[in-house]
């Protein structure tokens, strides 16, 4: 499965618990970090969880593992790290502090689909 494929199962996986508003930085050849930054807003700390809990379910059931995962339990801004692809669930406010689109204002972003519509 390339990278693009598995920011694109993120998305759909937080699609899947109505995450809004997501997007797909392409960091390649911007950073050593990642490939990919997937982005997503949740309505309540509960909802960012839930987004969050359904990538990993998602991925665990592909046999992705895990590396790092800081957030959970607080709920306000959730980071998922599988390696080339990163994946942020913000509470709105939170999402609208750090701005990390404007951060990456380079990157350019990954066709996605966003709530159910694809984008063209």
């Amino acid at each position: 499965m390339e990278t693009s494929d598995i920011a694109r199962l993120a998305v759909g996986a937080g699609l899947d618990k109505k995450a809004l508003d997501p997007s797909v930085l392409d960091l390649r050849g911007l950073s050593s970090v990642a490939e990919y930054f997937v982005i997503m807003t949740g309505t309540s700390d509960k909802h960012v969880q839930a987004v969050a809990e359904n990538v990993m379910d998602a991925f665990k059931t592909l046999g992705y593992q895990i590396l790092g995962e800081e957030g959970l339990k607080e709920g306000k801004w959730v980071l998922l790290d599988y390696g080339e692809v990163i994946v942020h669930v913000f509470l709105q406010p939170v999402r609208e502090y750090y701005d990390i689109e404007r951060l990456w204002i380079d990157a350019p972003m990954l066709e996605v689909e966003s709530e159910g519509e694809p984008l063209n």
